[in-house]
């Protein structure tokens, strides 16, 4: 297989009751629930995390298309939820993403930054199909 990442992202429990030590190629991340879920809010959730990959992944995407084009635009914004609904008996999520561009640009440019942020790595996994195999270590 030709894995995306050099290393596999890993986590472990601590004793802490929703504290995980999530371990990457160059650190380690904290997460946490909330406090109202019963954790004491140390890190970001599983949904901000999840969240926080595609407002990264859009923001990096536009970035390197914007450079490539030479335009000159000075600030972006991107802030992204989720919520779930029911429709005909099945949860689908929906995950809204909102981009701010920092200055007035015209209406071409704004539709094809649209169209790259949409292209972006994260949000084309998101949209694909996903299979996650769950296999025990031994």
């Amino acid at each position: 297989m030709n894995y995306i990442l050099e290393s596999p992202v890993k986590g472990a429990l601590g004793t802490q009751k929703h504290k995980t030590d999530i371990h990457w190629r160059n650190g380690v991340l904290i997460t946490d629930e909330p406090e109202k879920l019963g954790g004491k809010d140390l890190g970001p959730d599983p949904y901000t995390l999840l969240l926080a990959s595609l407002v990264a992944c859009t923001l990096a995407t536009l970035r390197m298309y914007i450079e490539h084009k030479g335009l000159s635009i000075s600030g972006i914004e991107v802030e992204a939820n989720i919520f779930y609904k029911i429709e005909n008996k099945e949860t689908i999520a929906y995950i809204e993403r909102k981009i701010e561009f920092g200055e007035q640009l015209s209406p071409e440019i704004e539709q094809r930054l649209l169209r790259v942020a949409e292209n972006c790595p994260i949000s084309k996994t998101l949209k694909g199909n996903i299979n996650i195999s769950t296999e025990l270590i031994k």
